[in-house]
């Protein structure tokens, strides 16, 4: 199956230098973000479905995977822990929620709300970023954003644990990073989630502009992901729900809703998305 991301993602640094990334199609849709620290050449991955791709860019990098940083536990996050295992070539290091620690293949390492991981001589901060699913973890290096399924381009995972004021909040936690900080998500789903943020907010000039761009990097087979926080605060509307626009849309087309409660706006706006409204019947 061809991965909806045909054309090479270049390679990105982190704005200390210390950090170089690389985003790897696999799978249908999935990104799997191979990080490696610059001083002293480790290599490792949050997240893949599968680890062929994985190992194939490591071997690009002249480098070993040493490490497996995992946000959650869905299949299509946790594959290349069970595909290593049955090969029995595991990285040392495999890290991911204490939480969930039964169910990450080869954990070595919990981690919880607080903690640091390292990568030779880089350190990122470990966020709970729930909502999506219980132990749902981000990881914050410098102004690189590891999220999991937690915050989309232009949208944001199904709340399969919930509930939605948990969400919501992680939401609003990683919108408080400060604007220039690049959104590394798990998908590329941008296109179909903008569809949706304008179906809501058509008005929105920045959001215009970003379905534009957006249009055009996925005609020439391209890649949307990593966004901003800037940008996802201007165009996304899981971000948005005090926006004017927005509210209006959403008393419209959810008129129980309390407009007055923002976690009660998220979650009728996370419904409206799973009721594919932006959709043609």
């Amino acid at each position: 199956m061809e991965h909806a991301v045909t054309a090479p993602i270049a390679p990105l640094l982190s704005a200390d230098g210390r950090l170089r990334v690389q985003a790897v199609p696999v799978s249908r849709d999935n990104l799997a973000w191979v990080i490696q620290c610059t001083a002293t050449g480790l290599v490792a991955v949050v997240d893949a479905p599968e680890a062929d791709p994985v190992l194939a860019c490591c071997a690009a990098l002249g480098q070993p995977l040493s490490a497996i940083f995992n946000t959650h536990t869905h299949p299509d996050h946790i594959g290349i822990n069970r595909e290593l295992s049955k090969r029995g070539a595991l990285p040392d290091r495999v890290e991911g929620a204490e939480l969930r620690r039964a169910d990450i293949p080869g954990i070595t390492r919990g981690l919880a709300e607080g903690d640091t991981i390292t990568l030779g001589e880089t350190t990122g901060a470990v966020w709970l970023t729930e909502g999506h699913l219980n132990g749902h973890l981000s990881f914050v290096f410098d102004d690189l954003l590891f999220c999991g399924d937690t915050l989309f381009g232009g949208g944001c995972g199904y709340l399969f644990d919930g509930p939605p004021a948990k969400m919501h909040a992680s939401l609003q936690r990683l919108a408080s990073l400060p604007e220039h900080t690049r959104v590394c998500c798990a998908h590329e789903y941008t296109e179909d989630n903008l569809a949706f943020a304008v179906y809501l907010e058509p008005e929105n000039v920045a959001l215009r502009a970003r379905v534009a761009a957006v249009k055009a990097t996925r005609a020439a087979g391209g890649c949307t992901v990593p966004s901003t926080i800037g940008l996802e605060r201007a165009t996304n509307p899981f971000l948005r729900v005090d926006a004017p626009e927005l509210l209006a849309a959403v008393g419209r087309l959810a008129p129980e809703t309390d407009l007055a409660d923002p976690v009660a706006v998220f979650a009728a706006v996370r419904q409206l998305k799973n009721r594919k409204v932006h959709q043609a019947p």
